[in-house]
């Protein structure tokens, strides 16, 4: 069948789509990517999106016209999307959303909260949407994230050495994959507060540091690097995960308040290390020999320039290798999650989300017609292949 995924990150810059054929042979799922693209937010829904984030204070009706308007905008570009890369015919599309609230007590994750009402994505399609995919994983006492490590293990499982797949989004998150259980965790901030720095200092001009132009320019200060490091999340044992409602750019303006501000490029090279830093001193326990790399940060070289410094002598690569444009890893990610949700298939790693068991994730909207769901598959998927492109 063919899927359509959705995502939008914590960046909150834009929807990626993805579309993909996805079968299921046995124990092994064939995904072949059809294509995808990211479609930009406009500029006042971003603004209203991330004038919504902790720390600032929101209201309900703020609340219910961010899920309107990001449903519309996730509906637009599902439409957009089967035109694209489908030709027109799609069967399913699966919408992760817009992140808005990750309510972490200590190390307990209690909720979570994507926004954009699948209503409006099944209305303009007319397809069966799967949506809310996180909220399952959460209620059976898991952190409900990171759910990449579904896609990670069934690619990398199998090597003879440790490998770790490592989405450097917003926030960063690791995979490590091993003969015995996965792991998987949050690992800190990946973009966020590099983003939020450079919305800071070009008065909002930018809203990413361009191939790293500005943290090339500068040296890493160690009094606010080392600040940085004494954030208690980094000493927390996985399973573990974090967003914007710690990390985001309240987060950033407190700790400049404390240490003093530096220039525009020291501000941007400090934070390039932070993210660097914290990845490798999260994956170095682990004794993994290779990173697969993959979101928004592959794209930042100075970033991967540090990152592949830390990381040595484990490589640095990335999942474009593998098949899996790293711009759309998730996307193609939430794909497959909502495929095996209609199929009937768990759609989380609970050694890695920290569940107590694998619950199936999500749930349906209809499209125009009534929903007629396929019989459960036997067993679940141990294999991902990624197949060559088309039609």
């Amino acid at each position: 069948m063919i899927v359509v995924g959705l995502s939008s990150g914590t960046s909150a810059d834009g929807i990626d789509v993805a579309a993909a054929r996805i079968e299921l042979d046995g124990t092994l799922v064939r995904l072949t990517p059809l294509g995808h693209r990211t479609t930009p937010y406009t500029a006042d829904l971003r603004e209203e999106i991330r004038g919504a984030l902790p720390p600032a204070p929101t209201t309900m009706e703020d609340v219910c016209r961010i899920d309107t308007r990001v449903g519309r905008e996730f509906a637009e570009a599902a439409r957009n999307g089967i035109e694209e890369f489908a030709g027109g015919r799609a069967d399913l599309v699966a919408s992760h959303g817009q992140t808005l609230f990750h309510w972490v007590s200590g190390t307990a994750v209690n909720g979570t909260l994507q926004l954009g009402q699948p209503a409006w994505i099944a209305e303009a399609t007319g397809l069966p949407v799967v949506s809310d995919l996180r909220a399952a994983d959460v209620a059976a006492g898991g952190q409900g994230a990171p759910l990449a490590a579904l896609l990670d293990t069934l690619l990398l499982g199998g090597r003879a050495e440790p490998v770790a797949a490592l989405n450097l989004g917003g926030i960063a998150n690791a995979t490590v994959v091993r003969d015995g259980a996965p792991e998987a965790f949050d690992t800190g901030p990946g973009n966020a507060l590099l983003d939020a720095a450079t919305h800071r200092v070009t008065g909002g001009r930018a809203d990413f540091d361009a191939d790293g132009a500005l943290a090339r320019s500068g040296r890493v200060d160690p009094v606010l690097l080392e600040h940085l490091l004494a954030e208690p999340y980094y000493r927390l044992p996985p399973p573990k995960s974090t967003g914007l409602e710690l990390f985001g750019p309240g987060y950033l303006g407190a700790a400049l308040r404390h240490v003093g501000a530096p220039s525009d490029g020291d501000l941007l090279a400090t934070l390039v290390e932070l993210t660097a830093a914290t990845v490798a001193d999260a994956l170095r326990p682990h004794g993994v020999t290779e990173v697969v790399a993959s979101g928004g940060g592959v794209r930042n070289p100075v970033l991967m320039k540090r990152l592949a410094d830390r990381l040595h002598p484990a490589r640095l690569g990335s999942s474009d290798d593998l098949g899996l444009d790293g711009d759309a890893k998730e996307a193609y990610l939430f794909a497959l999650i909502g495929f095996l949700t209609w199929h009937g298939i768990p759609g989380s790693v609970p050694a890695c989300t920290g569940a107590r068991r694998a619950p199936v994730a999500g749930r349906i909207t209809p499209g125009a017609g009534p929903l007629r769901l396929p019989e459960p598959a036997a067993d679940p998927p141990r294999r991902l292949r990624v197949e060559a492109r088309g039609l």
